[in-house]
């Protein structure tokens, strides 16, 4: 359900951020979950340019409000 959409924010923010794709059942993904307090899935975690999380989601990608925020994000 999410993958279209993740797909589609993969491509569009192509230069400006990196999208990761975790498996949270591997065991170094999974501690990387709790670490970010991931209670469900699909989780979207938006992290600045120095690798703190600034914003995040569980459930489907609000691609509106991800696109905004990684535009906030980049430098002009």
């Amino acid at each position: 359900m999410s993958k279209p959409v993740v797909d589609r924010l993969e491509r569009e923010l192509e230069g400006q951020a990196q999208v990761l794709r975790l498996n949270v059942m591997d065991k170094v993904n999974g501690q990387l979950a709790m670490r970010y307090g991931v209670r469900g899935i699909p989780a979207f975690i938006l992290f600045d340019g120095t690798g703190k999380a600034v914003w995040g989601q569980v459930g489907p990608p609000e691609r509106e409000k991800i696109i905004s925020l990684v535009g906030q994000m980049s430098p002009p």
